[in-house]
């Protein structure tokens, strides 16, 4: 037993240490997008990061700032994500050899889980999930070693380290309930079973349990300091503990504050095709194998059919709480996280299937260990396929790209400027760049969502210095209730500032359209009051040359927030002149022909400076075109303004042959060749 146990030891650290020269250089160096800037910036603060407020990363990655200080807070936090991630398949190829044996399924459960996509993905940047994973590996672990257990006193002792790496587990994801659930009254049943549960161990258990929350203890001490410039909620109360912890801000047990639901069915429909593609089918038949052979084998038998019940379960609740619409594929990338958790299940007992079936085979067909080397010659080649298949979309040594849209976002601002961020993508990459690499520290950031909280002006507020607030929250709807401000009140009580919305405004509150308005820079807009004046050329050569960005259209996976910032990037190019071609058609006078004339020029620039750009850039030309033919401005021919608007209709309707509007394009195309052919024949007819 003891050269057995030494050998899965061995085994385990051979498989980690490969596994970690696998990730540790296909780390990404920059900050991530999604909830990465948050975390990282949260961790550089000492602050409380969004709910329920993940202490345990939060110390863990500041750990790593200070132990790396010669990388990046960024590059820091996401080295200790991929040891992580390295720790948790270790963990998973210690529970096969645990119940099994070390062999070629202890390898296939913890390699298959390091280059699945997904698992190696997310192991890249700095999330929550990479220590969810290793949570869920050690308690795997420990569940097949209180299994195997020679004696009670073994038994107790791993109980209650079980009990505890529970409660720090649930410290981090929540979602990890879902398995706790089940491991412990399968636990106490084994010890009741065996006559080993007593009152006194059941009271040392559960102290062991709530010592694991320990680290929430972190929440309300950093809230009351309140030392971070950003933090999140204030913990400092009973209650605004409990709000954060449930997620109440979010919705308990949602992942997000939205309406939006889908069907059990297509949620269940989507993670089968996940692991049909990302785990391949034979992983899916030795799991199935696993389970089946577990039936004869008592060695294991308990252990496999707990596991099957934490993953069908998991995986039914997942799929009735998860309510973002997976048809968009950023929000799908959101929702595939989650089924992290339940692929650790379905890799080892996959593991356990194919440990399982070489060992049945020898039993029944003889030949020693030839079904062993097939089992080491299947996973090897199977872990080699998917390494090779998943390493250039989740290599992210490279990819600098949020980083340099929050880069170029802050260059762009005038001194001292006021910006309010909206949505993930503007708000963590440029908190993170703000806060942790002080860049701009003349700016201010406030975040529109987090400015409706009664906590924020509170506990925030006196980190903005120069920035006024005229009531306790920004009330988009009913802002004229006790201690709430409109938009409009708030733009009025920071007239020294440059105020500029990233990206675009929060729904709700069109009272800032009495007194400002909204003029484009670039990825954000700015926001001046009415009575100045605007100069058409004089913004359009300001914005025209705004950023540096040379990445490709379409270069980057679609539910990535890489493709995210590429395509606002992109479409920043083009906003001066949408604006000029909205302001023309909304102005009367002299004045109308000289802005579609620009918007014009710009749209041309533009499209004529790039091979590939977003089908809409020929929609917007087509209708400038026209528009500026029908203004009647002189310099221009009208055989090349129809002849440009009749090509670029044509090339948006092959790009998008499905647009709601294809009809009446195609009838405006047929309408402008029509009229084209009429002006060349009264030019023929012309002496």
């Amino acid at each position: 037993m003891f050269a057995e146990q030494k050998g899965g030891w061995i085994l385990t650290g051979t498989s980690v240490a490969f596994v970690v020269a696998v990730y540790v250089p296909c780390v990404q160096r920059t900050v991530p997008g999604g909830d990465s800037g948050e975390l990282i910036t949260t961790a550089c603060e000492l602050g409380v990061a969004h709910p329920p407020g993940y202490p345990v990363f939060t110390l863990l990655a500041r750990l790593s700032m200070y132990l790396l200080p010669w990388l990046s807070p960024a590059h820091s936090v996401n080295l200790m994500c991929s040891l992580l991630g390295a720790a948790a398949c270790g963990c998973f190829t210690l529970t096969v050899c645990r119940l099994t044996g070390p062999g070629p399924g202890a390898v296939l459960a913890g390699g298959l889980f390091a280059v699945s996509r997904l698992s190696w993905q997310w192991s890249m940047v700095a999330e929550v999930f990479t220590l969810s994973n290793l949570f869920i590996g050690v308690l795997f672990f420990l569940t097949a070693s209180f299994h195997c257990a020679e004696n009670s006193w073994q038994r107790r002792k791993i109980a209650h380290w079980g009990a505890f790496c529970c409660g720090l587990g649930l410290c981090n994801q929540h979602t990890l309930v879902l398995y706790v659930l089940f491991i412990i009254p399968w636990v106490l049943y084994r010890l009741f079973a065996l006559k080993e549960l007593s009152f006194l161990g059941l009271v040392t258990l559960g102290l062991c349990f709530i010592a694991g929350f320990f680290p929430y203890i972190y929440l309300p001490i950093s809230s009351y300091l309140n030392s971070a410039r950003w933090s999140w909620g204030d913990q400092t109360t009973l209650s605004g503990l409990l709000t954060h912890l449930l997620r109440a801000e979010y919705g308990t047990f949602s992942l997000a504050k939205t309406e939006t639901s889908v069907s059990l069915s297509s949620m269940l429909q989507a993670q089968l095709d996940h692991c049909l593609a990302d785990l391949s089918p034979p992983v899916l038949v030795l799991a199935g194998i696993g389970l089946l052979f577990s039936l004869w084998d008592r060695t294991c038998c308990s252990v496999s059919w707990l596991l099957t019940a934490m993953l069908l379960v998991y995986s039914l609740f997942f799929a009735w709480r998860a309510n973002l619409d997976i048809s968009r594929p950023l929000l799908l990338g959101v929702v595939e996280r989650f089924w992290l958790q339940s692929d650790a299940a379905v890799c080892v007992l996959a593991g356990l299937g194919l440990s399982h079936a070489h060992s049945k085979m020898e039993r029944w067909l003889g030949h020693g260990g030839l079904w062993k080397t097939i089992g080491w010659v299947f996973t090897l080649a199977l872990l080699g396929q998917m390494g090779r298949t998943n390493h250039r979309e989740c290599d992210q040594s490279r990819n600098d790209v949020v980083e340099r849209f929050g880069r170029e976002l802050l260059a762009s601002f005038p001194k001292d400027s006021l910006i309010l961020t909206r949505g993930d993508l503007p708000g963590n990459s440029l908190r993170y760049l703000h806060y942790c690499q002080d860049i701009r520290p003349d700016i201010r950031l406030v975040d529109q969502e987090m400015m409706t909280y009664s906590w924020y002006v509170t506990k925030l507020g006196q980190h903005l210095p120069g920035v006024h607030f005229p009531g306790r929250r920004w009330d988009p709807v009913q802002s004229e209730e006790k201690d709430t401000f409109s938009l409009e009140r708030f733009l009025s009580h920071n007239p020294r500032r440059d105020v500029f919305a990233c990206i675009g405004l929060t729904d709700g509150d069109p009272s800032w359209e009495r007194s400002f308005s909204r003029w484009p820079l670039g990825v954000c807009d700015y926001l001046v009051p009415l009575q100045r004046q605007f100069h058409p050329e004089r913004w359009a050569e300001r914005t025209r040359s705004l950023y540096n960005w040379s990445e490709p259209h379409n270069s980057f996976p679609p539910a990535s927030w890489e493709r995210v910032a590429n395509e606002e990037m992109w479409q920043a190019r083009m906003k001066t002149a949408f604006f000029l071609f909205d302001l023309a058609e909304r102005t009367q006078g002299e004045g109308k022909a000289r802005l579609f004339e620009l918007s014009y020029t710009l749209y041309k620039e533009i499209v004529e400076a790039q091979s590939e750009y977003p089908p809409n850039w020929d929609k917007n030309l087509a209708l400038a075109c026209e528009r500026l033919l029908r203004s009647a401005q002189r310099g221009y021919s009208p055989d090349h303004l129809l002849t440009c608007s009749v090509q670029h209709f044509s090339l948006y309707l092959e790009k998008e042959p499905t647009d709601p509007q294809a009809a009446a394009i195609r009838s405006a195309v047929s309408h402008l060749l029509k009229e084209r052919d009429r002006l060349r024949q009264s030019r023929k007819q012309t002496p």
